[in-house]
């Protein structure tokens, strides 16, 4: 066999593959009926994460706010696996200066 007949054999071959496939996609019945549902997981509001989020809509006034800097260093601590630094807003009374 020379190979223009092998070209014209695998040509012919080709194009029945193509036409049988497409008749199969044609033919198939779509499934009747009501999809199945399944409810829609979310996760519970975590006030962290809503926190977050507030501090992340305020823009650059966050960089200023108390409450956003103490929310992104214990973020950053979870993040790294550190345990959060201990409060210093709890400072213990010192007395009168010059120790009386």
């Amino acid at each position: 066999m020379d190979g223009k007949v092998l070209a014209l054999i695998a040509a012919v071959v080709l194009a029945a593959v193509a036409v049988t496939a497409a008749v199969i996609e044609m033919t198939r019945e779509e499934p009747t009926g009501p999809a199945p549902s399944a409810p829609a997981l979310q996760a519970p509001a975590d006030p962290f994460r809503l926190e977050l989020r507030r501090c992340q809509e305020m823009g650059e006034a966050a960089a200023n706010d108390v409450e956003c800097l103490r929310l992104w260093a214990g973020n950053r601590d979870r993040f790294l696996g550190r345990t959060p630094a201990p409060s210093t807003s709890a400072q213990p009374d010192a007395g009168p200066i010059g120790g009386q």
